[in-house]
């Protein structure tokens, strides 16, 4: 069985939004009880992070990280046509996850105990993000 649904996530600037429970939702409403969940951002300025999900400061200090690694507005970078953040945010995304995988069991993505599923929004203005998630595997039925 594959099932895909494609989520409309709506970002209010630089950084990461917790979608774990929409994923949940929709691997339990697939009916998929084994196997695997892939998730896709359509974007080249946005990602995905399987992040810690009990403690804020750490996506902060991934944020911080990054703004040090690749700071807006460079002079190094000659594409800038949207701004002093574009380029930035494509290497943000590059240097992260377009996709993530994560296995299924018992109708629901198996996560460790702190582990949470991020869109990781890397442009410093509202965007509306497309993510993808196809779920296959088996379904197990009473009988």
């Amino acid at each position: 069985m594959i099932v895909q649904q494609t989520l409309s996530i709506r970002t209010e600037g630089r950084g990461t939004y917790d979608i774990t429970r929409e994923v949940q939702r929709q691997v339990r409403e697939s009916g998929v009880r084994l196997g695997l969940c892939h998730v896709f951002v359509h974007h080249t300025s946005a990602s995905l992070v399987l992040c810690e999900n009990a403690d804020p400061s750490v996506r902060r200090d991934l944020e911080a990280f990054l703004s040090r690694l690749v700071p807006d507005g460079d002079r190094l970078f000659s594409h800038t046509d949207e701004g002093p953040d574009d380029m930035p945010a494509h290497l943000r995304a590059i240097l992260t996850n377009m996709d993530l995988t994560v296995p299924v069991r018992d109708g629901q993505c198996l996560l460790g105990t702190w582990q949470g599923i991020y869109l990781y929004e890397h442009r410093a203005r509202h965007q509306q993000r497309r993510v993808t998630l196809t779920i296959n595997g088996e379904s197990v039925q009473n009988t």
